[in-house]
Order: structure tokens, then sequence, then C-alpha cells
């Protein structure tokens, strides 16, 4: 299997984690700060469905289900970058929880000073910096700590 195989399947592991356990932030966060806990979701299918999904509260097929789509993708993806990046890393779960806050932080540089606007995550509409902080926070454990998990699994 190539490097880059293997970084997709762990990436595709530890994304999956990722995605969830920042969802539930999501959820949470957009429950606290704006009384619907979809909207932070709903407004990420903006990609698609552009302004009306950043008022979209309710959960639905059309914002609900797009946005989290999206989100899980973009997990997935950063969690295959962080895999490839981290290979050769010792099985440290501190070492692998600060790798996967690293790669949290390069994320949200990504989104939020490199990413045209039509591109963003869009939480960002719904949500106080502090709660996307949060968000980011626990994608980056997530990352991290899955990564460790199915490293600690494959060499068992």
């Amino acid at each position: 299997m190539s490097i880059w195989n293997r970084a997709f399947d762990e990436g595709l592991r530890s994304g999956t984690a990722a995605s969830l356990l920042s969802s539930l932030v999501l959820l949470a966060a957009g429950r606290l700060e704006s009384g619907a806990a979809y909207a932070p979701t709903n407004a990420t299918s903006h990609w698609l469905w552009g302004r009306p999904a950043f008022y979209a509260d309710r959960p639905s097929l059309r914002h609900t289900l797009t946005g989290y789509v999206i989100h899980h993708g973009a997990c997935i993806f950063w969690a295959t970058l962080h895999a490839r990046a981290t290979a050769r890393m010792a099985p440290d779960p501190a070492a692998a929880a600060v790798a996967g806050l690293a790669t949290a932080a390069v994320a949200a540089v990504v989104d939020y000073r490199l990413t045209p606007k039509r591109l963003t995550p869009g939480f960002e509409h719904r949500l106080s910096r502090c709660a996307m902080t949060g968000v980011y926070l626990v994608f980056g454990l997530g990352i991290g700590l899955a990564a460790l998990a199915y490293r600690r699994r494959k060499r068992g």
C-alpha cells in the first residue's frame, strides 16, 4: 500500500472521529449561542445554497445534510494530511494531541485567512470566536487521538 493510501486509510477513520466530535460541539454551541442547534452545520451548506444557508435554523436535508457532508469531507481531508505529515511520529498520546492541535490550527488559518469567503466553513456566521475555537480544539484532539488509536491498532 502506498504512503498516500495509508494516509487516506487513517484519515478516513480519524477524520470521521474528528467530524463526529466537532459536530457535537457545533450542535451544542449552536443551541447555546443562536438557540438553533443545527444553525452552524446548516451555515456550512452556503457552499451550495448561498446566503440563505446562514439563516437556516431547522434541520433539513437541503442545509443540514449538505452542511454535514461538506464538514465531514473537510475533516477527512485535514486528517489525511495529518496522517501523511505525522507518519513517522512516535505513538505518544501527548505528541498525538499536539500534532492534532497543530493540524487544527493550520486548518483554521487556511479556512479563515487563505480561503475565499465563498468557501469558508460558514459557521462563523452563527457562532462566536470562542465557540469556533472550541470546535477547532475538539476537531484537532479528535484527529490526533483517533490517529493514535488507529496506529496502535494497526501495529497491534
